[in-house]
């Protein structure tokens, strides 16, 4: 298809209200001059911030992704969200070179089976790189940001606080690193072999063994004099695991905050240890590069580098169920009401025209 005005059939996920999903059928405009068509063939659902879409406890006055073309506007019932679609450029504009058509493409695109977009929205995928591989970029993404803001020494005690995607692939990434110990806590077991498996050093179920007390346990071995985290990550989603991540930090120590609570809030003592122990809280989110690494980074190259550990870390690995797209209404029942059995959930569009 070049230079086509046509219609194009296309489906996609809407969330019409907490706790209910839908497949809408509709059409899309042909590619125009500069725009291409593609066909989708697997999204990633984020766990973290579309269940806070999918139980309604998205924050009223945050506009949905001010970075993110396809999801700018106001939050409301009903919309459409995701923003990590892979598939193959199946149509081209008058202007865009044949040579296109059948790359494959990362989008930062809600989940559905076509779209158009121009070509400046679109991340070629290279050789190394799966398509599955590929929907977890922005996770990637999001844990190198989350590794750089907390900017980790050589033979440092670190702790991860969530062993979701993100938490594992933040793990991952300290793993490649000459740390002291790397202690990570996630309630699910699954999670937690995760962990080790992608390189901790150690991962605990914080609702089973957590206490001040076990601390020189969870800490032997590393370089700690007080047997206390220099560096904590708090990613579990959870408000309340803050007071945890304080505790187990230790003086003039870092906790870098990468958790979206959405509109949960969060009540943190701040009375005892967090005041008189210099604790550091940083608060890291992926739209943005902390302002003293922007005169060596770009996102540009933060990009490439999250393609470069894709290929070598292979995310796809932590994909627990691929569920077809007509089917995604059972995605997310079962990230909420079972989480316990899945990591990472692709939908698949391999059934879908």
């Amino acid at each position: 298809m070049t230079g086509s005005s046509s219609q194009i059939e296309t489906r996609s996920l809407y969330f019409e209200e907490p706790g209910r999903t839908s497949i809408r059928e509709g059409f899309v405009a042909g590619p125009r001059s500069s725009e291409v068509l593609v066909k989708t063939m697997f999204s990633a659902i984020s766990s973290g911030t579309e269940s806070l879409v999918y139980r309604g406890q998205w924050p009223e006055e945050l506009v949905i992704d001010e970075n993110i073309s396809s999801l700018s506007g106001k939050f409301a019932y009903p919309l459409k969200y995701g923003y990590a679609a892979v598939g193959r450029i199946i149509g081209v504009g008058e202007s865009v070179s044949s040579e296109w058509t059948g790359r494959l493409v990362f989008a930062f695109n809600p989940h559905e089976t076509h779209f158009v977009t121009s070509l400046d929205k679109l991340i070629v995928i290279p050789e190394g790189v799966s398509p599955e591989g590929a929907c977890f970029l922005p996770n990637m993404e999001t844990a190198l940001n989350l590794v750089m803001d907390g900017n980790p020494v050589i033979g440092e005690a670190v702790t991860i606080f969530g062993q979701g995607v993100v938490g594992l692939l933040t793990a991952a990434l300290l793993a490649r690193m000459s740390l002291g110990k790397i202690v990570t806590f996630d309630k699910y077991p699954m999670r937690r072999q995760a962990s080790l498996v992608y390189g901790a050093d150690l991962s605990i179920d914080p609702t089973k063994d957590f206490g001040t007390g076990r601390f020189e346990d969870f800490f032997s071995g590393s370089l700690s004099d007080d047997f206390k985290a220099d560096l904590t990550y708090e990613l579990s989603g959870y408000p309340e695991v803050l007071n945890q991540a304080i505790s187990i930090t230790g003086f003039d120590g870092r906790i870098v905050v990468g958790s979206f609570y959405g509109s949960k809030e969060a009540s943190i003592k701040m009375g005892s240890w967090f005041h008189r122990a210099r604790i550091k809280l940083i608060s890291s989110q992926v739209s943005s590069i902390a302002p003293h690494l922007t005169g060596r980074w770009s996102k540009a190259r933060r990009l490439r580098m999250a393609l470069k550990m894709i290929s070598q870390i292979e995310p796809e690995r932590l994909i627990t169920h691929r569920i077809n797209f007509s089917d995604a209404g059972k995605a997310y029942k079962l990230l909420t009401k079972r989480p316990q059995e899945a990591i990472q959930v692709i939908l698949s569009y391999e059934e879908n025209t």
